[in-house]
């Protein structure tokens, strides 16, 4: 006995330290109708601890008797609670691995001199200026600073008596899901392993110019912790904490998710999937809650955040890093679901993030994706308290239109077709708060969300191995969606080895979205089903016309797609920007006294005026250096309303008047249409679709003229451009006749010339055999003459 209790307790070790997703939990989630009340007397009658609400009648409960962890299920608890008529439904509780987003790397930090607080000279990614932060002063020179807005940071717990923090801490956004209690202070160990959620959380409301430590972007902001990563990380503590008090907190930030390894894919359970869906729907009186997610630091393993359903989920907002220097850090994942970027660690020499840390210290080096949702979320406050009244979407569509791609180096940035820059790297760029809150200010709420579903035809189609598998979906009309948000390619799939497959997505406009990469480590043959790929790339496209679905298939072994559908979410209407408020530098509304030097006040209003004409879309063409410099008498006449500075190209035309490369123009160039954009950015030039010469739109079926090797072609009641060589494809009927009649013609021609030269022929050879018979039979006297004759004429038939 006591031998199989020590290989039992070797087992659920083994558990815990390599895969803690296999582990039962002594804890429950139970569907009880009843409300509260009932949910406490039935936890009561059965001998659990009653934990809390989940969301709608769910309820969090823990069992006394029952093994905190265990590899097996515990049947005899689980099926006395399922015989109870007041219960609906129940389930046991499993741990989930979940790891925190940051990355143990120190290093100095160099010194500058600016506000009063201890490392603000350290905080580069918030006062360098010249487009080459976030653009964060601007705001607060228009008296912007996240006041009246409460986030909270879903983490390890919050060290709330912290100097840099207590003004700002908020304990109606705090909660131990952990302990199950009201007090989120973190568990102190040898190492610090629980200083994660604090070093967020100083990112976010640190308080500002009071000597100690950091800056908060919104320092005026209310912020929270959930502590809920010091323990079983299991369904039901993800759900709690995603719900938690969803009509006072406003932004709920995240830093962790499934296991970076490339080899893993996971995302929310049933319970947390509710509370995202809630939080949506239900959260700040409609307007829904915010979620902010780290992208993921899985780069050197090769992973990819497509495979985290968190990222890949429409109702966070997936942010990821960049270096000091623009670039790509060695951690980033790379996705097409990833929306933004904000600054954070990089390599050895390069500058890390400052921030508290626990026992009222602070540091100069919270690192990886884990410290850019932080950033992202103050950001997002700071846009929130110029308009109270964005919704979810509201603030996705915002970050879309004023991210910045200029200073971010990576090698796959495309225009996309409504003329956007975009990255698998960067999302739409760097996050600029100027611009956000300038935006937010004249922002009128998006038109409804709407969702079609497209099934794709192809069932059980096989992807030979070293081979690729392409495969057209002709979407004609999709209901209530007209201009797309996201879109979701959701495949099922046998795969051998899961790692060797890569999925592209290609939109009719043309733009290509890597859902997933190749994962060398990923060995796994479980596959994918119903796996929702996400993509935010064609942001503003139309969902009309041809999707095509390449499945790369770089492994030995033979994979089948078994089925596959797009999934589009967007709105009817195109969403328009109120032009009557255009974002102008305002002035300061006071929330808290803030005293910084004379060139610190003149930085900051230089960079209120640099950022404001970086609010509106950012096109290729138009996205470079963030300084710019007004037209002067001489040059008004271009059609330009403000310039790049040091005599660059145009950023800004004026009103009819189109950008197009850097310059504006009266009437946009062949192979291009003219797009109306609302935003400062005004209109500009964007590309046709690649099969047309000249168009009207960004289909191909909106092409007017066609390029010299193809020619217009009607079908289906829609013109499109077709390759000449391919035309006979869509007229075969046509071709087959005119063929068939011209081989008839050439045939009969062919039986004529035969016949008239078999006559010829027959003719001669007639005509020759007479002369040959005259001459036989021909006298004496004349024989000679004839035969003279003859051999005359067989002389010339020899020649001949």
């Amino acid at each position: 006995m006591c031998t199989r209790r020590i290989l039992g307790l070797a087992v659920v070790a083994l558990l815990t330290l390599g895969g803690r997703a296999r582990a039962y939990t002594n804890q429950w989630a139970a569907h009880i109708d009843g409300g509260e009340g009932m949910a406490k007397q039935v936890a009561e009658d059965y001998g659990f601890r009653y934990l809390g609400k989940i969301n709608d009648d769910w309820y969090h409960m823990e069992h006394r008797s029952v093994v905190k962890r265990s590899t097996e299920p515990h049947l005899e608890v689980h099926q006395r609670l399922m015989k109870d008529s007041r219960v609906r439904r129940a389930e046991q509780q499993r741990a989930k691995s979940r790891t925190k987003r940051d990355l143990i790397i120190k290093r100095p930090s160099n010194i500058l001199n600016m506000l009063n607080d201890e490392r603000w000279p350290q905080m580069w990614y918030l006062n360098r200026g010249k487009g080459l932060d976030m653009n964060v002063q601007g705001a607060w020179a228009e008296g912007i600073t996240g006041s009246g807005v409460v986030v909270t940071i879903l983490d390890d717990g919050l060290e709330k008596d912290h100097p840099d923090l207590q003004k700002n801490y908020d304990p109606q956004a705090s909660y131990d899901v952990n302990s199950h209690d009201e007090d989120p202070m973190p568990r102190y160990d040898m190492v610090d392993s629980n200083r994660h959620g604090t070093r967020c959380a100083g990112e976010v409301a640190a308080t500002a110019n009071n000597s100690i430590c950091a800056v908060g972007v919104a320092f005026g902001a209310g912020v929270g912790g959930v502590r809920m990563l010091d323990g079983d990380v299991t369904d039901a503590v993800e759900a709690r904490s995603l719900s938690l008090n969803p009509q006072h907190i406003d932004i709920y930030s995240a830093s962790w998710g499934p296991d970076d390894d490339g080899k893993t894919v996971d995302g929310p359970g049933e319970l947390a999937t509710r509370a995202f869906i809630e939080g949506i729907t239900k959260g700040r009186n409609g307007k829904g809650s915010i979620f902010v997610w780290a992208s993921g630091n899985g780069g050197r393993d090769h992973d990819n955040c497509n495979c985290d359903g968190y990222t890949n989920s429409i109702w966070t907002l997936s942010i990821s890093s960049a270096t000091e220097n623009g670039l790509v850090p060695w951690y980033s994942e790379a996705c097409s679901s990833t929306l933004a970027t904000t600054y954070s660690s990089g390599s050895t020499g390069e500058k890390q993030v400052v921030t508290t840390d626990l026992h009222h210290y602070c540091t100069s080096s919270h690192t990886g994706t884990s410290a850019s949702a932080p950033l992202a979320a103050g950001i997002c406050a700071l846009a929130l308290e110029a308009n109270r009244d964005l919704t979810w979407r509201d603030m996705q569509h915002i970050v879309v239109r004023t991210a910045k791609p200029a200073n971010l180096q990576a090698p796959d940035w495309v225009v996309n077709g409504v003329g956007r820059n975009v990255s698998h790297s960067f999302g739409y760029g760097l996050m600029d708060a100027t611009a956000m809150v300038r935006l937010a200010r004249r922002w009128r709420t998006v038109p409804e969300q709407h969702k079609c579903e497209v099934s794709a035809p192809h069932t059980g189609r096989p992807i030979p191995p070293k081979s690729q598998l392409i495969l057209d979906l002709h979407v004609k009309e999709c209901s209530g969606v007209n201009f797309l948000e996201h879109v979701q390619a959701k495949v099922s799939l046998m795969a051998t080895r899961r790692g060797d497959l890569q999925i592209h997505l290609t939109s009719p406009q043309g733009t290509k979205s890597t859902l997933l990469a190749k994962r060398p480590h990923d060995v796994s043959k479980a596959g994918f089903s119903q796996w929702p790929f996400m993509s935010v790339h064609t942001w503003g496209e139309r969902p009309h016309g041809v999707w095509k679905l390449e499945i790369h298939n770089e492994g030995r072994y033979l994979d089948t797609l078994e089925e596959w559908k797009l999934v589009f979410f967007g709105t009817e209407t195109s969403v328009e920007v109120d032009d009557l408020d255009r974002d102008k530098p305002q002035p300061p509304v006071v929330h808290q006294e803030i005293q910084v030097q004379d060139n610190t006040a003149t930085d900051a209003r230089q960079n209120a005026v640099d950022a404001d004409s970086w609010t509106g879309s950012q096109q290729v063409d138009r996205v470079s250096h963030p300084e710019v410099q007004r037209p002067t008498t001489e040059n008004q006449t271009s059609g330009c309303a403000a310039f790049q500075a040091g005599g660059g190209g145009c950023l800004v035309c004026t009103p009819g008047w189109y950008g197009s490369n850097g310059s504006c123009l009266q009437q946009c160039p062949s192979g291009t249409y003219a797009v109306q954009d609302d935003s400062e950015a005004g209109a500009f030039c964007a590309l046709c679709h690649y099969l047309c010469l000249s168009c009207k739109g960004p289909s191909e079926t909106d092409c007017v003229t066609c390029h010299a090797d193809s020619e217009l072609t009607r079908s289906n009641g829609a013109m499109f451009c077709v390759l000449s060589r391919l035309s006979w494809q869509m007229q075969y009927t046509v071709w087959f006749s005119r063929m068939t009649m011209a081989f008839l013609v050439n045939m009969c021609l062919m039986i004529v010339i035969v016949v008239c030269l078999a006559l010829y022929w027959y003719l001669r050879r007639r005509k020759s055999a007479h002369k040959y018979s005259k001459v036989s039979y021909s006298g004496n006297g004349e024989a000679h003459a004839d035969t003279e004759q003859l051999r005359g004429s067989t002389c010339i038939s020899d020649s001949e």
